[in-house]
């Protein structure tokens, strides 16, 4: 059996097809917040065709949106093209794992996601770091409960701000720096992005440590590979995390 996962970020949307509990292909591309059902049916059937699928090879779905007007476009992609019902990550859905917020309908499905995916692997006490459009930091207890996180702007909306408010600095890629100390505007912009966001989150990652006691550190997210290298505090990194995640989900509540 053949599973789609669907995981649609602000900038970016990652999906995967599982066969049982494998994951045999995946696939990145830039979130289009304007996409109609249509258009994602003809990316998907074109991503399908690059690795020798079809949309009947699909025989069920699932997918987490942090897009609310891509969430209906998403399910009306597989109701008019897999000719199924796609599961929706959020309220009704059965995730296994009791939330401990203030308010539960304010958490990103894809922060659930991670966290579920993340209790599974670690087999306690978690934080997962998603280094995406923001920085995240969810915590889950020993005992399997959503507790909570830690929120920051990403990587890419900083470099943005700094291009947008300071004209005559370039804009980079994030290619590691020669060294600590930049020897060129360029280097001393990624040694300060790249260490700078290490820090914060080693940073993070130590108060938490203070407060909760042993727990294991995973990171996952498109920037993860950029930023992870420079940490200390990160004790596994998977950029297939959050597919996990919807897989595990799925299963329970298929």
């Amino acid at each position: 059996m053949k599973l789609l996962v669907v995981d649609v970020g602000n900038t970016q949307t990652h999906l995967g097809v599982y066969d049982g509990e494998e994951l045999i292909h995946d696939w990145r591309f830039a979130t289009v917040r304007e996409s109609t059902s249509d258009e994602l049916g003809a990316a998907l059937r074109a991503l399908l065709a690059l690795r020798g699928l079809e949309f009947a090879d699909l025989d069920a779905s699932i997918v987490s949106a942090t897009v609310p007007s891509l969430r209906p476009q998403w399910v009306g992609m597989a109701a008019r093209y897999l000719s199924h019902e796609m599961l929706l990550v959020g309220p009704g859905l059965k995730t296994g794992m009791p939330i401990r917020y203030d308010n539960p309908r304010e958490i990103g499905p894809d922060r659930l996601v991670n966290a579920v995916a993340g209790y599974e692997r670690a087999g306690g006490a978690c934080v997962i770091v998603d280094f995406g459009t923001a920085v995240t930091h969810d915590v889950v207890s020993a005992s399997g409960e959503y507790l909570g996180g830690v929120i920051f702007p990403g990587v890419e909306i900083s470099l943005e701000a700094l291009s947008a408010r300071a004209a005559a600095l370039p804009t980079i890629d994030l290619t590691p720096p020669r060294a600590l100390i930049g020897k060129s505007t360029v280097d001393a912009i990624r040694a300060g992005v790249l260490y700078g966001f290490a820090g914060m989150v080693d940073g993070i990652i130590g108060r938490l440590h203070d407060e909760l006691g042993d727990f294991m550190t995973l990171a996952t997210g498109g920037l993860a590979g950029a930023v992870v290298p420079h940490c200390t505090s990160i004790d596994l990194a998977d950029e297939l995390l959050t597919l996990t995640g919807l897989r595990i989900i799925w299963e329970r509540n298929s």
